[in-house]
């Protein structure tokens, strides 16, 4: 419901922002087909009113002056288009990752996993019982965010809600163990993020790496703010001594991982982290049909029947991801970023505060509905500003901050059928502010 009602004001807020434009500013009066046909860089030739002026004599008006500025997101046609290639790009790794997942759970590795980490996910998790496949699922689904495989966390992820959803007895509902399991997942815990220091390297930052840090600790502490939040809404105990321990046995893993990353030049962390996570993508890989051969499986019979779920899924998340897209293409191309950002830089500059936070912040902003978009904000923030500038480096650290929180809720959700989110939404979006938070202090912390 609440999902819902988000929606529905995301398309209500864009059209009367895209209206208000074209009754008062001239200059925009391409704005509704822009939403509607336009495409990402796109030449827009803006057109302002002719303005009048009185001499002692005669009433001239003044000459137009057009200018022209590049469309920065996919209208409502072209944006329906990206969402069905995104999910036939999904397919691919669906089909082999949820394969291979399948010939882990015949040959009892989930299984393992789950008494592995059962402990600890028994606490935050207490729903799920102990042993059920659901706790190797989603281990295996942070195990590959931490190490930022994107594209290998995604149908884990997808296998744990499915998993999650076999003990729900209302399946339109969320349940405490999918909202707890969806938050953790979408504040985006990861190690080592690679691609922001390869994105900053060309964009000839002095030193690239600077920001691994402040990145790692924007993320650590996002992932605990969603703990957090969800076990007060839960009633869960954090300070019991199994939680206490696995987290402090995290950040003593993250710790030793940052001093490691640190002895490193920055070309060969980029070189180091690949080769460790396509080295554990393989080393899984083995390790699945090794024991399937121990245990005298038929591998690629099961590889087969758990392949047939990834294309299943694809398909099965089609409306969802066309929907929320539409949505948030409609609240970039009618410039509803742009009149938060202005009002943000006008409020802050009334009381006399720095604002060159600001100027990052359009990245945070469409993070949660993006990964892509906000990448590409990322991207021109370094090149307008500069990559090793305040509000680039800002911007760099609030992408690795956390996931794309609408965007995760619409795929997994959706792969399950869940249309009753309950307070999914505003736990997450409390845990993005808490790392938008953390990364604009950790930036003043570290870079000024």
């Amino acid at each position: 419901m609440v999902l819902s009602r988000i929606w529905s004001a995301f398309i209500i807020i864009s059209v009367l922002t895209a209206v208000i434009k074209l009754s008062f500013f001239p200059e925009h009066k391409s704005i509704l087909m822009t939403m509607v046909t336009g495409k990402s860089g796109d030449t827009i030739r803006m057109v302002p009113a002719a303005k009048t002026y009185i001499t002692d004599t005669t009433q001239k008006k003044s000459e137009i002056k057009p200018f022209y500025r590049i469309q920065s997101a996919d209208g409502i046609i072209e944006t329906c288009q990206t969402a069905v290639t995104l999910c036939l790009r999904l397919i691919g790794f669906l089909t082999l990752f949820m394969g291979l997942l399948s010939i882990a759970e015949k040959a009892g590795g989930i299984n393992l996993l789950s008494r592995i980490i059962s402990p600890f996910f028994s606490k935050i998790f207490p729903e799920v019982p102990k042993g059920h496949p659901a706790t190797g699922h989603m281990m295996m689904n942070f195990s590959a965010n931490l190490l930022g495989l994107d594209n290998a966390a995604t149908p884990f992820g997808l296998k744990a809600m499915e998993s999650l959803q076999t003990l729900n007895p209302d399946k339109s509902t969320a349940t405490n163990a999918q909202i707890m399991f969806l938050c953790l997942h979408a504040s985006g815990l990861t190690m080592i993020p690679v691609s922001i220091i390869a994105l900053r390297s060309a964009a000839k930052a002095a030193n690239p790496m600077d920001i691994f840090i402040p990145c790692m600790i924007a993320t650590f502490i996002a992932t605990i703010a969603s703990m957090l939040i969800v076990s007060y809404r839960q009633r869960i105990n954090v300070f019991q001594p199994v939680i206490l321990a696995w987290i402090f046995g995290i950040s003593a893993v993250i710790a030793s991982m940052i001093l490691f990353i640190k002895s490193f030049s920055s070309d060969m962390v980029q070189i180091v982290s690949g080769s460790i996570s396509s080295g554990i993508i393989l080393l899984i890989f083995v390790l699945i049909v090794l024991g399937a051969m121990y245990k005298k499986i038929d591998v690629f019979d099961s590889f087969i029947q758990g392949a047939k779920g990834g294309f299943d899924t694809a398909i099965r998340i089609v409306p969802y991801l066309v929907g929320m897209l539409v949505a948030i293409s409609m609240l970039r191309t009618s410039g509803v970023f742009d009149v938060l950002l202005d009002g943000l830089k006008a409020v802050f500059s009334f009381i006399g505060s720095d604002t060159r936070f600001v100027d990052g912040l359009p990245t945070a902003l469409i993070k949660p509905f993006s990964g892509g978009g906000a990448r590409g904000m990322m991207v021109d923030t370094m090149k307008t500003f500069g990559a090793d500038s305040f509000p680039g480096r800002l911007a760099c650290i609030l992408q690795g901050s956390s996931d794309t929180t609408l965007y995760v809720i619409a795929v997994y959700y959706g792969s399950v059928s869940i249309r009753n989110s309950r307070y999914t939404v505003s736990a997450m979006l409390l845990a993005d502010l808490v790392g938008i938070i953390t990364s604009i202090l950790l930036t003043y912390l570290f870079f000024t």
